[in-house]
C-alpha cells in the first residue's frame, strides 16, 4: 500500500489500509486514519492528524508551518476529519499560539486545486472551496458554505452556514448564514434558497429565513434593533432562527450588508 519511493519518517502513524503513492513525503508526527489515500509528491508534515477515507491528491502541502511572522516554532497542530477531497496544490497550515495552536478541518469537504487554509482556521463540514479560494488566518467557515473560485476571506472573518460566495469575492466582513455575497468588498445580495432547498429545509424554515433576511438587510434597522425585533417576533428555539441570532450576536467585524 506504500510505494517504495515514498518517504515515511520514523514515528509517523499510518493505518495499515492507508495508500501512499510514489514520492510522497510524510513527517514523523503525522497520523493518518484508515482508508485514506495520499497522492504522488504530496507532502504531509507537522503535528497533523488526518481521519478516515480522505483523498489527498498530488502536490498537496499539508501541515506546513504558518505563513505568519509571529510564529517562532512553537508546537501547534492541524486536525482534519473524514472523507475530505483535497485536490492538487492545496495548502493547509498548522495553527499558532495566538489562535489556540490548532487549525481544524471538518469532514466531507472539497478543497479544489490551489485553495488555501491558513493558520488557526476552523472549517466546518461539507464545505467547498473552489479553485484558488483563500482563507487568511483565524477564519471560521461554517457547515455547507461554498466559496467560489479566487475568493478570499479577511483575517478573523466568519462565514455562516449555507453561504454561497460568488467567484472573486473579497470578503472583509462576516457573512450571515444562508446568504449570497459577491464583489469587492463583498456585499450580501440575496439568499441561497437553491442551496437550502437542496438540503431539505422545510417550507416553514424557508419562510423564517426569508423574514430574518428582510429584517436584517432590508428594514434599515440598526443591527441591535434588528436582533431585538427577531427575538420579539420569532420562535428563537427554531434551529434556523437560533443559528442566525447566534451568528450575528458573535460578529466582531460587522456583517457584510
Amino acid at each position: 500500500m506504500i510505494h517504495p519511493t515514498a518517504i515515511i519518517a520514523p514515528g509517523a502513524k499510518l493505518d495499515p489500509t492507508v495508500e501512499v503513492a510514489p514520492y510522497a513525503v510524510i513527517g514523523e508526527h503525522v497520523m493518518i486514519g484508515a482508508g485514506t489515500r495520499v497522492g504522488p509528491h504530496a507532502v504531509i508534515e507537522g503535528r497533523t492528524e488526518i481521519g478516515q477515507d480522505n483523498q489527498i491528491f498530488q502536490f498537496t502541502s499539508i501541515g506546513a508551518i504558518p505563513q505568519d511572522l509571529k510564529f517562532h516554532g512553537e508546537i501547534s497542530t492541524l486536525k482534519i476529519g473524514d472523507r475530505n477531497k483535497i485536490r492538487e496544490f492545496v495548502t493547509i497550515h498548522l495553527g499558532t499560539a495566538d489562535g489556540g495552536g490548532v487549525t481544524t478541518v471538518g469532514s466531507d469537504c472539497l478543497f479544489m486545486a490551489y485553495s488555501h487554509v491558513a493558520h488557526d482556521c476552523i472549517i466546518g463540514n461539507h464545505v467547498i472551496l473552489a479553485n484558488g479560494a483563500t482563507m487568511a488566518g483565524h477564519v471560521e467557515v461554517d457547515d455547507y458554505a461554498i466559496l467560489g473560485g479566487l475568493s478570499a476571506v479577511h483575517q478573523f472573518g466568519r462565514i455562516g452556514c449555507h453561504v454561497m460566495a460568488s467567484g472573486g469575492s473579497m470578503i472583509a466582513q462576516d457573512v450571515a448564514p444562508y446568504s449570497i455575497v459577491q464583489g469587492d468588498r463583498a456585499k450580501t445580495v440575496g439568499l441561497n434558497l437553491t442551496g437550502l432547498k437542496r438540503r431539505g429545509f422545510s417550507s416553514d424554515a424557508l419562510t423564517n429565513v426569508k423574514q430574518l433576511y428582510k429584517i436584517v438587510f432590508r428594514s434599515n434597522l440598526k443591527l441591535e434593533d434588528a436582533v431585538a425585533r427577531i427575538e420579539d417576533e420569532f420562535d428563537t428555539s427554531a434551529a434556523e432562527v437560533a443559528t442566525y441570532l447566534n451568528f450575528i450576536k458573535r460578529s466582531e467585524r460587522g456583517l457584510a450588508r
